[in-house]
């Protein structure tokens, strides 16, 4: 009796087993996406700055809502939606810094540029600090972006600037990746406005694209 027992707990154990083992390969994994710097071979304007500069890039602040893994999108009625399977590979604040910086790398070459908070050894000359008090993801269509942000002399300790930029870009593909791409362009698009002032208080009344120059 104990024997046909103990063969009937084994049993149920190694179902009970086998069915979570079948359970665990059957279910979707999550996707991760990043946000991608414009391409060298897409800039048309890059700017000239005093060669040296140092600027250190950020915090950058993102909405509430917007701070969590899943990417969030906004439907018609003004429901947010957040995707339990489509995810940021990193912090979207953290991912939003970095890309700055990266597109302002290739905008402002002569410059150099950091993450905040950096080596407090570092001589930065300007930090700049931005606030995406709105970000709307439309999957299918686009994405609208409002950021406000402001340039500091870090030597000074004096605000320079402070500026508002809204940004509307419009995604061609249905997905989470087209969003992330509009996304991108959105930030290109900032990072473009930042190195125009950038360079513009690098050299008051005299700011030029390198293109601009050049023809």
């Amino acid at each position: 009796m104990r024997k046909s027992l103990l063969r009937c707990a084994i049993m149920v154990l190694f179902v009970s087993l086998l069915g979570g083992c079948l359970s665990l390969s059957s279910s979707p994994e999550p996707r991760f996406y990043t946000l991608k710097p414009v391409d060298k071979g897409e800039i048309t304007q890059k700017f000239e700055i005093e060669p040296g500069t140092i600027v250190a890039i950020g915090p950058v602040k993102i909405p509430e809502y917007q701070d969590r893994p899943q990417i969030v999108t906004v439907n018609k009625e003004g429901m947010l939606k957040f995707a339990q399977l489509d995810r940021w590979g990193e912090p979207l604040d953290s991912a939003l810094g970095r890309l700055i910086a990266d597109n302002l790398t290739i905008m402002l070459p002569e410059a150099n540029f950091y993450i905040y908070p950096c080596n407090f050894a570092i001589p930065v000359n300007y930090q700049v600090v931005v606030d995406i008090i709105q970000l709307e993801n439309r999957l299918g269509e686009g994405i609208f972006l409002v950021a406000q942000w402001s340039v500091i002399d870090v030597k000074n300790r004096k605000m320079l600037l402070t500026k508002r930029s809204e940004i509307r870009k419009t995604t061609y593909l249905r997905n989470y990746s087209g969003l992330t791409g509009a996304l991108s362009q959105a930030c290109a698009s900032l990072s473009g406005d930042i190195a125009a002032s950038l360079a513009e208080l690098s050299n008051p009344g005299e700011t030029k694209s390198v293109s601009e120059e050049a023809s």
